[in-house]
């Protein structure tokens, strides 16, 4: 076996809820978690007692005892929670759930998130206490309190810093706009985009328009992940894990704005090392699916992954570069986080693999690596790229 994950893991399905309005969802985030998890199961070609292990990401709330129960599984033998990062630890779970299979510990992982906001409160909402404590107590009572407010002074001193222009930030909010309209599953389906709107769009913080910002949705997704020998003999096309990592720079989780690489989507270090897993470079890159919690983030994340030099962004982030078919680095093909859904961005993930087996809304001709950047400006964060049978 190789002494990396390269090609030894396969997807082999993914699945998914219908998405709704934050606090619109008709059933439990359990019910969800469950329907996404047999969906993916039905597209993988198996039973869902088969699953033999689980891995979810930011403290999700469905635990795999009772996932396991609920779905009759025959065996659980691998459970897993990325811990913090917020949408940073979607590529992450995959990087966990792929590590079990490749080191023996479970034969069947469902990667999985599910988000049921009118059970549970509203998710992106600042914090609502009589007293704050922590990290917390040297922000909230100065107005910092929105995660919109924490990183859009990460963005201003990149743009600041590299003279990058609003319209950077456009582009990307277009792009994934143009792609949802492709695409039925979309919550922005049937709701297009263009830059005079985006323009007269309301403030929400600077330098983020409220289309800066993700949506809030209620639903579920998820993936299964089995041994790249399995895969073969499945329904589907494999869809190859060539790499995946997780991790952040030095001191990039230093408390209250204190690190001292301020201007950072946390991926500097993390980057060199998906890339020498995957062997593969930006330019083998054929499509993006970058997460946008807001659309800065996805600014410094594509900087960080070396596919622009961070004094070119103008030139660089325009909506034609981003446009399935024909753009240069076609971004976030079903919508994204902005205009698909927030299903904490694991859509992202089911995007890229939609795009190796060529079924996306939005597809890029010939698509044979598939890159996600998962969750910009926490820590940790973490990326992944699958790949074709050609890339082997």
């Amino acid at each position: 076996m190789s002494n990396t994950m390269r090609g030894q893991v396969a997807i082999a399905g993914v699945g998914e809820t219908a998405y709704y309005k934050r606090g619109e969802a008709p059933e439990s985030e359990f019910k969800l978690a469950l329907d996404a998890i047999i969906a993916a199961c039905t597209d993988a070609g198996i039973a869902p007692q088969d699953v033999d292990g689980f891995a979810s990401y930011s403290n999700d709330r469905s635990d795999p005892s009772h996932l396991s129960a609920a779905l009759g599984c025959k065996e659980l033998r691998f459970a897993n929670m990325q811990w913090g990062g917020g949408g940073g630890g979607a590529s992450a779970a995959v990087a966990n759930a792929a590590a079990a299979i490749h080191a023996g510990i479970a034969d069947t992982v469902v990667v999985f998130r599910a988000l049921a906001q009118g059970q549970f409160g509203r998710f992106g909402q600042g914090l609502r206490r009589n007293t704050i404590a922590g990290d917390f107590a040297h922000t909230i009572p100065y107005g910092v309190m929105s995660p919109a407010q924490m990183f859009a002074m990460k963005v201003v001193r990149f743009m600041h810093d590299h003279g990058v222009a609003q319209a950077a930030l456009r582009a990307i909010s277009l792009a994934c706009y143009h792609h949802a309209q492709a695409n039925p599953r979309a919550i922005m389906y049937g709701r297009p985009l263009d830059e005079q709107s985006y323009d007269d769009s309301r403030w929400i913080v600077k330098p983020f328009h409220l289309y800066d910002c993700c949506l809030e949705n209620d639903g579920a997704a998820a993936m299964i992940l089995v041994s790249a020998q399995r895969a073969k003999d499945m329904p589907n096309k494999p869809c190859y894990v060539l790499g995946a990592v997780a991790g952040s720079q030095y001191r990039a989780g230093a408390s209250v704005h204190n690190t001292p690489d301020y201007a950072s989507s946390s991926f500097k270090t993390l980057a060199p090392r998906l890339y020498d897993m995957a062997r593969v470079q930006p330019k083998d890159i054929d499509v993006l699916q970058s997460y946008e919690n807001f659309t800065g983030g996805v600014l410094m994340s594509i900087v960080e992954h070396g596919f622009c030099e961070p004094d070119a962004c103008n030139e660089f982030f325009v909506k034609e570069n981003f446009i399935s078919p024909t753009g240069g680095l076609p971004l976030n093909t079903s919508g994204g986080n902005l205009a698909e859904c927030y299903m904490h961005g694991l859509g992202l993930n089911l995007e890229a693999v939609r795009q190796i087996r060529g079924e996306s809304t939005s597809q890029v001709k010939g698509a044979d690596v598939s890159m996600v950047i998962s969750g910009p400006m926490v820590t940790p964060v973490s990326s992944c790229i699958f790949g074709s049978e050609a890339t082997l």
